[in-house]
């Protein structure tokens, strides 16, 4: 007799994250990201650090933009590099690179905080974006 074990794979090991997200500018101007299942505190949410900056060049003067977001290789997509993942009294999170934007060499770094990890379940090491609408 023959006895077959099967083995239920991890989701997670064997599915990229993907995650379309919608960011929004305030009264103020400041920009956010808009993740409903968040159970922190709104200003967790605000782009800072060079992600602000990134929205702004994405958008071109628009209020909101949404972007379909990776971790594994996305066709025609931008690049953000994990280049240190900062301890959690620095905010968390981690500094990435963004190399080239729309085939222009930028070498920006942008911010990004522990709700990366909330989103992605991890910091990965590289996040694939493109814009959506």
């Amino acid at each position: 007799m023959i006895f077959i074990r099967i083995i239920e794979p991890d989701f997670f090991s064997l599915h990229n994250m993907e995650r379309t997200i919608r960011f929004y500018k305030n009264a103020k101007h400041e920009w956010y990201a808009d993740i409903p299942e968040w159970g922190g505190a709104i200003e967790d949410l605000q782009m800072v650090e060079g992600a602000d900056e990134l929205l702004n060049w994405i958008t071109a003067g628009e209020n909101e933009c949404t972007l379909l977001m990776a971790d594994e290789h996305i066709e025609n997509a931008e690049i953000l590099d994990l280049v240190y993942a900062r301890e959690e009294n620095l905010g968390g999170g981690g500094d990435y690179l963004l190399e080239k934007f729309r085939e222009e060499f930028k070498n920006h770094k942008i911010w990004l905080c522990s709700v990366t990890e909330f989103v992605f379940k991890q910091l990965p090491e590289r996040i694939y974006f493109k814009v959506l609408g």
